[in-house]
């Protein structure tokens, strides 16, 4: 008998799709809960800035016409804070598109792709549609001070002739681990030219570190390197869906032609443009994040789990037992968390990071999970 599957491109009949966190409403309909919290997709606790919303306001009145395609304000703004041409930025629809569209012009059937082994989930999908080949790398072992983390010698160790792309997140979700500047620096410099090297830096706002790096400043000097940074995270527009890579123009050109015409609708290019000059918004997010981050560790110290060192704005625990019942316990006192079974850790959950309060009820709801 015919099935639609059978008309669809070999690498995408056995795709297994991203699995998002769990709504607030779809908790709060499915277990009849209300007042829950949702701290399993790293959002902003803070929300939107003011800026912003006041940007969102007043171009609330030009959505009946369609979005500059090329997003020349945004750009300009981009350019000058990363001190490049805007012909080196291609927008996206959150970083998530243009790490589509990197897959999209550079791989191919016969080409691979490296990524570590607990790497962002969207680098395997947006592989293997193309109908590329994806080698994960094995992570760092535990017992290693960044347990789980990018084995950039096992990645190395991965590339071949044929590998077009290799994807580099840092810091990492969902492990939260982080690789410095010298020896990410060598990685890329010893990786041949004709592989393009994308430094994934969605969370790199949240670490203050000076032995991290800032990918963009080795954009002359490394013309297959491409970054790409988000305004999901520290700048609270995750709903609006904007993000950005910088990389060679000619990089930036070939990825332009993949590029759907107006991928970031005007209210999102207003937003994101505002937030830039939002410095206080972004301040106070970071000062927020690292409280938060002190009383999540604090608190955890005292619970039976695991916990990965993070730079990001999240931690990621071992419940050392499988952790969908704890998830689903957490849930049922209205406190929503990330599983990361389709990560390969089927003992782990993700915290992201709230306001106090918000923390103070996710490690109660954590502790009481865990007695079960």
């Amino acid at each position: 008998m015919f099935s639609p599957k059978d008309l669809a491109a070999p690498p995408v009949r056995t795709l297994a799709p991203y699995v998002p966190g769990k709504p607030l409403e779809e908790l709060e309909r499915e277990y009849g809960i209300r007042d829950s919290i949702k701290l399993a997709s790293n959002e902003n606790p803070l929300g939107t800035g003011k800026l912003a919303l006041a940007a969102l306001a007043k171009a609330a009145g030009d959505i009946a016409l369609y979005p500059d395609s090329n997003g020349f304000a945004l750009k300009q703004a981009l350019a000058r804070k990363h001190d490049c041409d805007p012909a080196c930025i291609t927008l996206g629809n959150g970083s998530n598109d243009v790490l589509v569209m990197i897959a999209e012009a550079f791989l191919t059937p016969g080409s691979e792709a490296v990524y570590s082994q607990y790497g962002f989930a969207i680098y395997p999908i947006a592989i293997q549609a193309t109908g590329a080949t994806a080698r994960a790398a094995s992570a760092l072992p535990a017992g290693h001070p960044m347990a789980l983390g990018h084995d950039l010698d096992a990645m190395r160790r991965e590339v071949n002739e044929r590998t077009r792309v290799v994807f580099v997140a840092n810091p990492n979700n969902p492990t939260g681990t982080w690789l410095e500047a010298a020896p990410l620096r060598a990685f890329i410099d010893a990786l041949p030219r004709s592989t393009l090297v994308v430094l994934d830096e969605a969370y790199t706002e949240y670490v203050r570190d000076p032995a991290f790096p800032n990918g963009s400043y080795w954009l002359t000097a490394c013309p297959n390197l491409v970054v790409t940074r988000s305004f999901s995270k520290a700048y609270g527009l995750a709903g609006l869906r904007v993000g950005y890579a910088l990389s060679h123009p000619e990089v930036a050109g070939l990825l332009n032609r993949v590029r759907q015409a107006f991928n970031v609708n005007s209210l999102a290019l207003a937003a994101a443009r505002a937030a830039l000059d939002d410095e206080e918004h972004l301040r106070a997010t970071i000062a927020v994040n690292d409280a938060g981050m002190q009383q999540l560790l604090s608190g955890l110290a005292q619970l039976p789990v695991g916990i990965s060192p993070s730079r990001g704005n999240f931690v990621l625990i071992d419940c050392r037992r499988p952790a969908l019942p704890v998830y689903d316990a957490m849930l049922r006192q209205g406190v929503i968390v990330r599983p990361v079974g389709n990560y390969q850790l089927p003992n782990h959950l993700r915290l992201t990071i709230g306001t106090q309060a918000q923390n103070r009820r996710m490690l109660e709801a954590l502790r009481a999970a865990l007695a079960i």
